[in-house]
């Protein structure tokens, strides 16, 4: 029997998304990168995880998910309100978030950077400044600051567990992020294409006969390869009960989100073509080395090819690196050689019905 306390749930998908710009940088232009000596496009982490994020809005519970915000004075002030609404809330919720540490600017302005807050957090704090007013006071003792403190940290969000929250002010109420997600890549060679474009007026008269306006869009299309991570027992330290129900709609999100930059542009809104979700006991494996010789352009596309491709590497890396995961899960037939393939439903029952007991065996497997 091995035992440790580790439990890592990787997701690995393959996704073909044609002419597009969902993820664009401060000129306009898609993103990209140089991976195995040539040009790949790119989506950033952070815009798939803002996609995740809206896409949590439709699966989990509301009371369960944090917002993020400058505005975090008025979110309190209104849990403060709903217990006693003759007190003066917004002026008792700037007074216990300063007292916590941050650097709020004003009532209207809030923090100087964005604050990742639960309502669970919010709603402690308004309850701690209802049952002991000293707390909003223009001076706090020692331990008053540490029970404002211990609300901003108790009861995270399950969005706020996964990405993590950085406090610049006050490094304290840091959350470590649970999730991690790689920049997506193509898994081929990508050229820039530009779409020209002219907008008629509807309305013209004889001195403007022509376009009432003119523009460029840059775009490009490609096999994406992409790549999550989240540290199970991390996340049950910090959810509890709520690990199991997290880490399936973090599946479901990341497999069903996309990115909506450019969207009414080019209705480029895809699916993956294969997924392979996994847990493992020793570390998380990115397997984006598969790729790092490009693709070929051929006439079976770059799907199926990517394909193979992945497959090829992780056995591999099974072979002479990590061993094979302790649970492999596939969503369609492309990638069957590493586990059975199936319905991206029935891969989240799997996975639902499985993580309980791995969770409380600590990550032992027989």
């Amino acid at each position: 029997m091995q035992r440790n306390n580790r439990l890592y749930l990787d997701i690995h998908a393959i996704q073909s998304v044609p002419s597009s710009c969902i993820n664009r940088d401060d000129t306009g232009s898609p993103k990209t990168a140089i991976y195995g000596g040539v040009l790949r496009s790119r989506v950033s982490s952070q815009s798939w995880k803002r996609a995740i994020r809206l896409m949590f809005q439709d699966v989990l519970p509301q009371e369960k998910l944090g917002i993020r915000t400058k505005r975090i004075v008025e979110m309190v002030a209104g849990e403060i309100t709903k217990i006693d609404g003759s007190l003066e809330s917004l002026k008792l919720a700037e007074r216990i978030l300063k007292n916590a540490g941050l650097d709020i600017k004003s009532v209207e302005k809030g923090t100087d950077a964005l604050f990742f807050l639960s309502r669970s957090q919010a709603q402690a704090l308004a309850r701690l400044v209802v049952e002991y007013p000293e707390m909003a006071n223009n001076t706090v003792n020692r331990g008053g600051k540490e029970k404002i403190q211990q609300a901003l940290k108790q009861s995270p969000a399950i969005d706020v567990a996964l990405f993590g929250r950085m406090v610049a002010d006050e490094p304290s109420l840091n959350t470590d992020a649970s999730a991690q997600i790689a920049h997506s890549i193509s898994t081929h060679k990508v050229v820039t294409e530009y779409d020209y474009f002219t907008a008629v007026d509807d309305w013209p008269n004889d001195e403007h006969a022509g376009a009432g306006h003119i523009g460029t869009t840059e775009f490009n299309s490609s096999t994406m390869y992409r790549y999550a991570t989240v540290a199970l027992h991390q996340l049950k330290e910090q959810l509890a009960e709520d690990t199991v129900e997290a880490a399936v709609q973090f599946v479901r999100a990341f497999v069903c989100s996309m990115p909506t930059g450019k969207q009414n542009s080019f209705a480029n809104r895809t699916l993956p073509d294969a997924v392979l979700v996994t847990l493992r006991q020793d570390q998380p494996i990115n397997l984006v080395g598969a790729f790092e010789k490009p693709v070929p352009a051929s006439d079976e596309g770059y799907v199926g090819p990517s394909a193979k491709r992945l497959v090829q590497h992780a056995d591999k890396v099974y072979k002479y690196f990590a061993g094979k995961p302790v649970l492999s899960l596939t969503v369609g037939d492309l990638l069957q050689e590493l586990g059975e393939p199936m319905p991206l439903n029935h891969v989240l029952d799997q996975l639902k019905n499985a993580l309980p007991s791995f969770l409380e065996a600590g990550g032992s497997v027989a």
